[in-house]
């Protein structure tokens, strides 16, 4: 019980900091708590959308969304993610799996290296 709270608070510390708080739900689901990675994959989703709404309704209060310049993105946004979702039951939680921990090493690795890079100049 006390892992769950954990990984609550971790992923919402790294939500906050923009910097992945549905990597470490997501490990947290198909590792700790059982469950496939296509489920675990769909509860993150689900996880964000009540702070989307929030963060839509403040930044629309603010005038910071130009909703013209947005609607595009939205709708072609939404139609690939239905497909991506299709895509994702189609391959299964393996392969899912698999594609995740890749995604996982990639970003750790450029993480990793990334902060040595120099630079340029203008």
């Amino acid at each position: 019980m006390i892992w769950s709270y954990i990984a609550a608070f971790l992923t919402g510390i790294f939500a906050a900091m923009g910097v992945g708080g549905g990597m470490i739900l997501i490990i947290y689901l198909t590792f700790f708590a059982g469950f496939p990675q296509l489920a675990a994959q769909g509860i993150n989703l689900l996880y964000f959308i009540p702070i989307a709404v929030l963060s839509v309704i403040i930044h629309t209060k603010n005038k910071l969304i130009e909703w013209k310049n947005i609607l595009p993105s939205l709708i072609f946004g939404t139609v690939t993610a239905v497909f991506g979702a299709l895509a994702a039951d189609y391959l299964g939680s393996e392969v899912l799996g698999k594609i995740f921990g890749g995604f996982i090493i990639i970003i750790g690795v450029k993480e990793l290296f990334g902060g040595f890079k120099k630079e340029k100049s203008v």
